[in-house]
């Protein structure tokens, strides 16, 4: 395996081991198979235990990131990584306001929300610069 090759690779084992993911290069899938916090997942009956829901929104962004080819530019492909692992965070927090209990867990929950898409907003903006 290439030096490239293997950076990339351990670039999706980060994000993969936090959370799954969803996001920047789902634009390039088609999108019933893009994972939404206001949408059950694929596979998940209406009205499912919302950590069963949790888990399944993670199962699918992690099988949407496996999916997505590695352009070869190490830069380009951590900005698009990140950019799906943070939607799935956005993705994550919502369910835990919509469906949690705790008000500290709600309240990091929006913390989370608000710092993501800051940060989402930064890869857009570099990854609307690429080629």
């Amino acid at each position: 395996m290439t030096r490239t090759r293997l950076s990339i690779k351990s670039l999706c084992l980060i994000p993969l081991a936090a959370v799954g993911i969803s996001g920047a290069a789902l634009a390039q899938m088609a999108p019933s198979k893009m994972p939404s916090a206001s949408m059950p997942q694929a596979g998940m009956a209406m009205g499912a235990d919302s950590s069963h829901d949790m888990k399944a929104s993670m199962m699918n962004g992690m099988e949407a990131m496996r999916q997505v080819k590695a352009s070869g530019d190490v830069d380009k492909d951590f900005a698009t990584m990140m950019k799906m692992h943070h939607q799935q965070a956005l993705t994550m927090a919502e369910m835990e306001i919509k469906h949690g209990k705790s008000p500290a867990m709600k309240a990091m929950a929006k913390d989370i929300i608000a710092a993501q898409k800051k940060e989402i907003a930064k890869f857009d903006q570099w990854l609307s610069t690429q080629k």
